[in-house]
C-alpha cells in the first residue's frame, strides 16, 4: 500500500509539471524525426569536376550517379577543389587519368572512387579490347590513412566540450538562484551585467584548462588527424565553450530545478549533433539544411575541422570565429534581460 501512495505522490508530480509531461513525450519525438529525416535522405552523390576527358570516358562518366562539372583548365577545376564544391577533379595525361580528391572526407572520397571504378568498368564493357585506362589518385587534403575516427574527431572535439560546459555552467547558475545565492548577491551594489560577466570569467578559467586538456589529450594521445596550427584549435574550441556558458546559464533562468534543466539536452544538444558535419547535409532534406546556420556547434566543428584536417588558416576560419563570438555577445545580453525580466530583482 506504500508504493502505491508513492506511486500517487510520483503521478501527482507530474501533473503539476506539465512541462516535464510534454518533454517527456515530444523530445522523443523530436529526436526520431530528426533521425529519420538525417538518415532517410538521398544516396549522395559525390561532385566531380572533369577537365577536357575523353568523350567515351565523358559518356560513361555521365551516367554515374555524380554530379558533373566541365572545366576547360585545370587550375579553374583547382580553384573549385579548394574552395570545398568539388570532391574530386579528373583530369588526363596521355592514357593516364589522374583523379585529384579533395580527402577530408572518407566517405566522400569513397564514393568519388566507387563513381571512377563504375566508368572504367562500363568502358571497358563497351570497348571490349581497348586498352584500359590507367588511374591514379591523389588527395589535397588527408591521404589514405585518414580514418573515420579523423573525419568525425574535430566534431567530437568540439561537441563534448560543448555538452557538459552547457550542463555545467546551466546547472550552477541555477543552484545560485535556487539556493537564494543570486538573490543575497542582487542585494549588494552589484549590477545583473557583472554577475553575469563575472560567472562567464570565473567559468571561462575552468573552460580554458577543459579545452587544453581535451584538445591535447585527442592530438597526442589519442593521435587524432591534425596538420594545422594548435593554436588555432584551442582558440575555437575556448570561443565555442564561452557559447555553451553563455547558452547554458540563459536557459538555466527558465528551469525550476536540475531536472528541467537537463530537460534541454533533447531539445539544444541533440539537434545540434545532427547538424554539426558529423552526417553529411547534402543527403539532407534541403529546406531541413538551413538549421544548421542557426546552431553555433555547427560553425565550431566547421573550423576544427578546416584547421585540424584542412590546414586552414586565420583568414579561412574568421567567418566562423565572428558568428561564434556573436552568439556568445547574444546570449549573454539575452541572460542580462532575462534575469530582470523574469526574475524580477
Amino acid at each position: 500500500m506504500n508504493s502505491i501512495a508513492i506511486s500517487k505522490r510520483i503521478l501527482r508530480q507530474f501533473r503539476r509539471d506539465k512541462r516535464s509531461m510534454a518533454l517527456m513525450i515530444m523530445a522523443p519525438l523530436l529526436v526520431l524525426t530528426l533521425m529519420w529525416l538525417v538518415f532517410d535522405g538521398e544516396q549522395y552523390e559525390p561532385k566531380i569536376g572533369l577537365v577536357e576527358g575523353p568523350a567515351p570516358f565523358t559518356k560513361a562518366l555521365e551516367s554515374q550517379d555524380a554530379e558533373l562539372a566541365s572545366f576547360t583548365t585545370k587550375e579553374d577545376a583547382f580553384d573549385e577543389l579548394e574552395s570545398g564544391e568539388l570532391d574530386g577533379v579528373i583530369y588526363f595525361e596521355g592514357r593516364e587519368a589522374t583523379i585529384q580528391l579533395e580527402g577530408s572526407n572518407p566517405n566522400e572520397v569513397s564514393a568519388v572512387r566507387k563513381v571512377v571504378q563504375s566508368t572504367t568498368k562500363t568502358l571497358s564493357e563497351e570497348s571490349k579490347g581497348a586498352q584500359p585506362l590507367d588511374l591514379s589518385f591523389s588527395f589535397l587534403h588527408g591521404g589514405e590513412d585518414l580514418g573515420l575516427f579523423d573525419n568525425v574527431g574535430p566534431v567530437l572535439v568540439g561537441f563534448f566540450v560543448f555538452f557538459f560546459v552547457f550542463i555545467t555552467g546551466g546547472v550552477s547558475f541555477l543552484r545560485e538562484r535556487t539556493q537564494g545565492t543570486l538573490e543575497r548577491l542582487l542585494s549588494t551594489p552589484l549590477k545583473r551585467f557583472e554577475i553575469v560577466m563575472g560567472y562567464v570569467i570565473g567559468f571561462g578559467i575552468f573552460t580554458l584548462i577543459q579545452t587544453l586538456v581535451i584538445v591535447s589529450y585527442s592530438i597526442y594521445v589519442l593521435d587524432m588527424w591534425m596538420v594545422g596550427n594548435i593554436g588555432y584549435v584551442l582558440l575555437i574550441t575556448f570561443i565555442l565553450a564561452l557559447t555553451a556558458l553563455t547558452l547554458g546559464t540563459l536557459l538555466s533562468t527558465y528551469a525550476k530545478s536540475e531536472f528541467q534543466m537537463f530537460q534541454f539536452i533533447p531539445l539544444v544538444i541533440i539537434p545540434q549533433v545532427f547538424f554539426s558535419g558529423m552526417f553529411s547535409l547534402e543527403t539532407m532534406t534541403p529546406w531541413l539544411r538551413w538549421l544548421q546556420h542557426v546552431l553555433p556547434l555547427s560553425y565550431g566543428a566547421e573550423a576544427l575541422r578546416d584547421v585540424m584536417i584542412r590546414d586552414a588558416g586565420f583568414i579561412d576560419i574568421w567567418v566562423e570565429m565572428v558568428v561564434l563570438i556573436a552568439f556568445v555577445v547574444l546570449f549573454f545580453t539575452l541572460n542580462v534581460l532575462a534575469l530582470r525580466k523574469h526574475r524580477k530583482l
